[in-house]
């Protein structure tokens, strides 16, 4: 921290880069790794992310949007690159330019892919999605999929590439969605190589269906959160193997003396129930640290735990220090990470929230700068 600093987002690529290692070194063999690295990577810094997925061994990058595959080129990252969203024609040009393999899920956006790559003198590579049962994108009919098959595998305008399904509860256990959905999309896979596509390359796995399962290895996973040190079943990654790779630190601006009933925060939501000290943490939901944690969370100052206390406003939190605190203004306060032997979870927040963890970090908002190491 510096004086010109009121918060940071600490990034350690060293913790990308090894849970990327970690994760293809339990992957069947001959599956390739993707790192996803959509939404910023998931908040962390797309390009210095991707870099450290590279290192790691991940052979290829996810993105949902032109924009994002654009960046990351602009970033220097040359590794392929699948822009998986919905896109817009502009947004098609910049993925294509950007040398980006597309998703395409029905027969009017492959022709507009066919069209936009003659248009630019390029022949892009597409991945064909079935839609098994997560009700987004994809063609839901397996017939309608196999004809999608054989026009890109007919068209001179694209190359295919793949066919790829995405689980609805691959991070639910208990579920057997997840088997019905691996069950269609394996028959229909089985049928396409059996017709003279024996090479069509598979891919389904997130991170929580590469962790669950084997089976669903086939070519290629794409990995998210898990890349991120974040366990996709919401419990404790370390004990997966991952290792968290963001942190979000502050500073205690002041320390007040609180008389018994005093309040701290809009709406008086929490009054002293005895004399105290009340730190001030120049931190709030403009920052990313949502207002549901008011009364509802803890901080790290010192290696010690203290409860949020008062209502978390835009720009300010405030926190019970206890009466006789050792914590002195411009302490260094812990909102997710460790300090000493106690740590704080993202997936401990997500709890709070009753949310998840991608939530938490795709939420620390720009306004806190990242710092990568």
């Amino acid at each position: 921290m510096t004086p010109a600093v009121r918060a940071v987002a600490a990034v350690d690529t060293g913790a990308v880069e090894r849970n990327c290692a970690n994760l293809a070194s339990g992957l069947s063999p001959g599956t390739e790794l993707c790192a996803v690295v959509k939404a910023d990577a998931y908040g962390h810094g797309a390009a210095e992310c991707a870099a450290a997925a590279g290192r790691g061994g991940a052979g290829m990058l996810a993105v949902a949007t032109g924009a994002e595959a654009h960046e990351l080129r602009a970033g220097g990252i040359e590794l392929p690159i699948l822009t998986m969203g919905a896109l817009t024609d502009d947004e098609l040009d910049l993925a294509l330019v950007a040398r980006s393999e597309v998703a395409v899920w029905g027969r009017h956006f492959l022709e507009a892919v066919a069209s936009r790559g003659r248009a630019l003198g390029i022949t892009p590579r597409v991945h064909v999605k079935y839609d098994t049962g997560m009700g987004r994108l994809g063609e839901r009919d397996p017939r309608v999929v196999s004809e999608l098959i054989g026009l890109a595998a007919d068209s001179d305008d694209v190359e295919l590439a793949a066919l790829w399904t995405h689980f609805a509860t691959a991070d639910e256990p208990g579920s057997g969605y997840f088997e019905q959905q691996l069950g269609r999309f394996m028959d229909l896979a089985e049928s396409i190589r059996g017709n003279g596509l024996e090479s069509l390359r598979l891919h389904a796995a997130n991170s929580a269906a590469t962790l669950r399962d084997p089976a669903c290895h086939l070519d290629m996973v794409r990995c998210g959160v898990a890349v991120y040190g974040l366990d996709p079943f919401q419990e404790d990654p370390t004990a997966r193997g991952l290792e968290p790779a963001m942190s979000v630190r502050s500073y205690l601006a002041a320390v007040k003396r609180f008389e018994h009933g005093a309040s701290a925060g809009y709406g008086q939501s929490w009054r002293a129930p005895a004399e105290t000290c009340v730190g001030v943490v120049p931190v709030g939901y403009g920052d990313g640290v949502r207002r549901a944690l008011t009364n509802n969370a803890q901080v790290l100052v010192g290696g010690h735990r203290y409860p949020v206390v008062g209502t978390i406003s835009m720009d300010n939190l405030t926190i019970d220090l206890g009466l006789d605190p050792d914590a002195r203004i411009g302490d260094e306060v812990t909102l997710i990470g460790a300090q000493g032997s106690e740590r704080i979870l993202c997936e401990e927040v997500a709890r709070r929230l009753a949310t998840i963890n991608y939530e938490v970090v795709c939420g620390i908002s720009p306004r806190v700068p990242r710092e990568h190491s």
